[in-house]
């Protein structure tokens, strides 16, 4: 693991496993990669964040987990509605780096608030990534259900993988099916028995045996 800082990306950069590549014991370099992205709470030092990384690493990814810009001007409190299109330049940016140093598939990955920018720039940008993991989707803010944050799902042509806790009061189970019919790409929904919006770090595994059937 080493830092990583560009123009409007800072975070860390996670290798993929080689120890056991010649021994053929473990997991081979995949030349695939993933750039993950944290909440509007949180940073990319997040136990969630940080557990989906060296997982994903440990299976022979190469990983790219980073703050977005809101938090790399404020480190702490929410982002700011008006600069969100900055938060997803800065998503942009960490999507070409991984570009560079992984030749494989792409997957741009976003805890709640990180997942919604990630969806946003991928339904105007569709080529910037080739999969989508979202983290608990923040489909409306608690308790105000009529205030979908879809409007841009019509357009999101990115096959995407969305990990929802059965608790999560941004959007329940039925709330989250109804709303992916709304997406033309394909899309998966994995029900997290007894968890909420946050998602404990337990979840990476299942990430990854997911998302490799997907």
């Amino acid at each position: 693991m080493k830092r990583f800082e560009r123009e409007m990306i800072r975070g860390w950069l996670h290798e993929p496993s080689t120890a056991s590549v010649d021994s053929g014991a473990g997991p081979a370099v995949r030349g695939d990669g993933l750039v993950i992205t944290h909440g509007a709470g949180g940073n990319c030092d997040a136990p969630l964040i940080r557990a989906i990384a060296t997982a994903f690493a440990d299976a022979g990814y190469m990983v790219l987990r980073c703050d977005l810009p809101f938090r790399q001007v404020r480190p702490h409190g929410p982002p700011f509605p008006a600069q969100a299109e900055t938060d997803r330049e800065g998503l942009r940016r960490a999507a070409e780096a991984m570009r560079e140093l992984a030749a494989g598939r792409l997957i741009l990955s976003g805890h709640s608030y990180g997942g919604r920018q990630a969806t946003m720039l991928a339904a105007d940008l569709p080529n910037v990534a080739d999969r989508l993991l979202l983290l608990s989707y923040p489909l409306h803010p608690p308790a105000k259900p009529t205030q979908l944050r879809t409007a841009h799902f019509p357009q999101l042509r990115t096959p995407s993988l969305f990990f929802q806790g059965t608790k999560d009061s941004f959007g329940s189970i039925d709330e989250m099916r109804a709303a992916l019919a709304l997406i033309p790409a394909r899309t998966e929904l994995v029900a997290v028995e007894g968890e909420g919006h946050g998602l404990s770090a337990k979840v990476a595994r299942t990430c990854i045996e997911r998302l490799e059937q997907f």
